[in-house]
């Protein structure tokens, strides 16, 4: 990204589902995501947003969320590495889809493809407002 890590860092929440997200809210209650809800303010330690809680974060380097609902328990991590002309923004997820509901889970999520949509979506979102940002 031709931004600097600070400003790329920045804009890593623009990337999540924020308080207002009613798709985000009404997905984390149908799947009974922990947790449930926003709180806090991102993207420090504890933080929510729907489905995901800020489980580390070392500013302009890493961000850990990790989550869990009635299918999966998982994790979604950010590494940001300066670069020249700006930053290199990686994202990396784990995942663990216990018994027959998960596993049909995964089929639906992992399987339609919708993972590999979304990932690439979220990484875009934050160039883009990073990129902005930095102009």
């Amino acid at each position: 990204m031709a931004a600097p890590p600070r400003v790329v860092w920045d804009a890593l929440p623009s990337a999540l589902p924020g308080p207002g997200s009613t798709a985000a809210g009404l997905y984390a209650r149908a799947v009974g995501a922990d947790p449930g809800r926003a709180s806090g303010a991102l993207p420090g330690v504890g933080a929510t947003v729907p489905g995901f809680r800020v489980a580390e974060a070392t500013p302009e380097r890493h961000l850990l969320l990790t989550g869990r609902h009635l299918f999966s328990r998982y994790a979604l991590g950010f590494t940001l590495e300066p670069a020249v002309g700006g930053t290199l923004l990686g994202a990396t997820t784990h995942a663990e889809f216990p018994g027959a509901l998960g596993l049909l889970y995964r089929v639906a999520v992992i399987g339609s493809g919708a993972h590999g949509l979304l990932v690439p979506r979220m990484l875009r979102a934050v160039r883009a407002r990073a990129e902005r940002r930095a102009g």
